[in-house]
């Protein structure tokens, strides 16, 4: 790399430059011609004219004349501005690489964007839902306000609810009238929209526990009785709202295969199954009107717990329907 600096003489100073420079090169090299000369033909008054000639213009002194010095000089300049534009295309080039790394990173992050964002609907569409929760007929299991996710995968592959789960249906059809009009497109978009978590449940939707299953008998002789499940009498202490009894109401029902038997853990407060009794289906809920069991609820973050089934169902194990099935 050249440093523009002057190149140093034999005797490690700097090379004179201009005139001086001129001067002593052409009495170097008009020595060496006249001496060359001399040798040769016996004087060195040819040497002197050979050096004072036109014959001296094409001679060496001519390489290091004023012509030489000045294209150097240019050369030297044509090297710096040269550098210098060198220096703007590579820059150049150095932009439109640096630009193009970005572009590509901009890219990237959209795609890692519409990946997370394609995950997320699949997700709420088939594995796991957000619900909020209204009301308090599920206290104090679920408090109002609560944000609880539905596990959509727990009967997808031939299970079945079991008693004591807490699962969140359609309630279309059992505890609300179906609607005689069929669905039009608006209806079919905002129950996509629905399905993939981008729309509110609505009021159709419904989060209780279940307490029977197909093929159970379920009893209650009204306050102060427990509820029985095939004549075994369940302790529901662990999950009732305080102070309330497991029903005040009595009945006596066979639960149809398909069908569930649903009731609120506030059952003072909560409209069940009970209430539906008289209403078309009986107030059953079917089984194909699950988005799935309540497995979770993750807001507020204190309260982030998992809702078990109680242990006061196992005694209910064996004693007929599909819910022995696990």
């Amino acid at each position: 790399m050249s440093t523009h600096e002057p190149p140093a003489d034999r005797d490690g100073s700097p090379a004179p430059t201009g005139a001086d420079s001129l001067s002593r090169s052409a009495v170097v090299s008009g020595g060496a011609v006249g001496g060359a000369a001399g040798g040769a033909a016996g004087g060195g008054v040819v040497g002197a004219e050979h050096a004072d000639g036109p014959e001296a213009a094409d001679g060496p002194e001519a390489a290091d004349g004023p012509e030489h010095a000045e294209v150097l000089e240019q050369a030297e300049g044509l090297e710096q501005t040269g550098g210098s534009g060198g220096d703007g295309s590579e820059q150049s080039d150095e932009s439109d690489r640096d630009e193009e790394p970005g572009r590509s990173r901009s890219r990237d992050l959209l795609l890692l964007v519409g990946i997370c964002l394609t995950a997320l609907l699949l997700v709420n569409a088939f594995v796991a839902r957000p619900f909020s929760v209204p009301s308090g007929s599920m206290e104090e299991t679920l408090r109002p306000g609560d944000r609880l996710v539905a596990n959509q995968l727990a009967y997808a592959f031939g299970g079945h609810p079991q008693r004591g789960d807490v699962v969140v249906f359609d309630g279309r059809g059992s505890f609300l009238r179906e609607s005689a009009k069929p669905p039009g497109f608006r209806d079919g978009l905002r129950s996509f929209a629905q399905d993939l978590g981008l729309a509110p449940a609505g009021d159709t939707v419904y989060v209780k526990r279940v307490i029977g299953v197909g093929g159970d008998r379920v009893t209650s002789t009204g306050p102060g009785a427990p509820i029985t499940v095939n004549g075994v009498p369940i302790d529901e202490t662990s999950y009732l709202s305080p102070g309330d009894d497991p029903s005040s109401v009595a009945f006596d029902i066979v639960v149809p295969a398909g069908k569930l038997w649903v009731m609120g853990d506030h059952r003072s407060a909560s409209r069940d199954s009970r209430d539906h009794l008289g209403d078309p289906g009986g107030g059953f809920v079917p089984e194909k009107k699950v988005i799935g069991r309540a497995d979770w609820v993750v807001y507020p973050f204190s309260r982030w717990t998992g809702l078990d089934r109680p242990a006061a169902f196992a005694a209910t194990a064996g004693t007929g329907g599909y819910g022995d099935q696990g």
